[in-house]
């Protein structure tokens, strides 16, 4: 039943957060993790109202991985790019950990690569 609730939990937030504007008093509805906080804000300023799709949710205990994509369009700066004005759509896994109804911890693994061709800074591979 835990699993379950987490899951419910995980899947209000991307819900909730998904090709919306991803406000401080959003994220602390869900999220007590400084670090999850920090990167949401990071992509949200690059990438505002960016969506998250959600391909696999995978419970167990306390912990809910999502397979996903995330698709939006590069306004802002990021990370000393400057906006390209390109679309991407980069397929990631996130594993968050949930406790007290909030998630408190996450692993999150990008294809940075893919990110990157995508807007142009590095050669495809095609």
């Amino acid at each position: 039943m835990i699993a379950v609730n987490n899951k419910s939990l995980v899947q209000e937030y991307w819900n909730a957060l998904s090709g919306k504007e991803k406000t401080p008093a959003l994220i602390q509805k869900y999220v007590t993790d400084p670090h999850l906080k920090e990167h949401v804000a990071l992509f949200e300023a690059a990438f505002p109202r960016y969506e998250m799709i959600a391909d696999d949710f995978i419970c167990e205990g306390d912990k809910v991985v999502v397979r996903a994509r995330a698709r939006g369009v590069h306004k802002g700066n990021l990370m000393g790019m400057p906006p390209t004005g390109k679309a991407i759509e980069v397929p990631f896994i996130a594993i968050y950990q949930v406790a007290g109804g909030k998630i408190v911890k996450n692993w999150l693994v990008t294809d940075r690569m893919e990110m990157m061709e995508q807007l142009g800074a590095m050669p495809g591979s095609n």
